[in-house]
């Protein structure tokens, strides 16, 4: 019944593979949740690339992913996922902050000419490509999952995650700006009684009144929220 959480990246709004960044790695967001033979990828920023080479390495040939949004840090590693390229491997892509179509016309518009020599349809993997919306429930993903969602406050929107299985919950809750002072209800209520939040850090305390509207918090205010939830 073990729940393993892998941080493939954890970067915001560029990759930084340099020596002064060794300690959490250089690659942008992508979060994996594994329970048994069951994946499920949060995000595809540039750690997705090496998720891919651990990937074709296991017996399994499915995964879940899951878009928080698509700014260009959380999606510019999707191309680089080699278990698309492979046939006999199933996918299901989905996004919560667009509407009907939204995600597969984002990431076929990531990978057209001319700034990109390899489109979507030459992925050979069988993909599904779905939008729901944010605040749903998401009961048909796999057997044992319940994928609990709600908005973030961020520029375009944003999708919040809590995942529920194996007797255990994960949240997911990054790229979203707090407001000092006033909990964010949304947070509360999805990480409510949580065993793990992920939680947005891309600032201190200190830094942020000079990064209001950008649409990130702090870690401070992270341990607030998690002080703050409900038993």
């Amino acid at each position: 019944m073990t729940v393993l959480v892998h941080f493939w990246g954890v970067r915001g709004s560029i990759a930084c593979p340099s020596p002064q960044h060794v300690v959490y790695g250089g690659n942008t967001s992508c979060i994996e949740i594994l329970h048994d033979d069951l994946s499920i990828i949060l995000d595809a920023g540039t750690g997705i690339r090496t998720l891919g080479q651990d990937y074709v390495r296991r017996p399994l040939r499915s995964g879940v992913l899951l878009f928080t949004h698509t700014h260009w840090d959380h999606i510019n590693g999707f191309p680089f996922f080699a278990p698309f390229f492979m046939p006999g491997w199933r996918f299901r892509v989905l996004a919560g902050h667009l509407s009907n179509g939204g995600i597969y016309s984002v990431l076929a518009s990531q990978m057209a000419q001319p700034t990109f020599p390899v489109p979507l349809g030459a992925l050979r993997a069988e993909m599904s490509y779905e939008d729901f919306c944010c605040g749903d429930v998401l009961t048909d993903l796999a057997p044992g999952l319940v994928v609990r969602t709600a908005p973030l406050n961020h520029p375009n929107g944003a999708t919040g995650y809590r995942l529920e299985l194996g007797g255990k919950s994960i949240c997911y809750v990054t790229d979203t700006e707090h407001v000092p002072g006033h909990p964010d209800q949304n947070v509360l209520g999805l990480i409510a009684g949580a065993d793990l939040v992920i939680y947005d850090s891309t600032y201190t305390d200190d830094e942020f009144p000079t990064k209001i509207g950008w649409g990130h918090s702090t870690w401070q205010e992270g341990v607030r929220l998690c002080r703050h939830r409900l038993p």
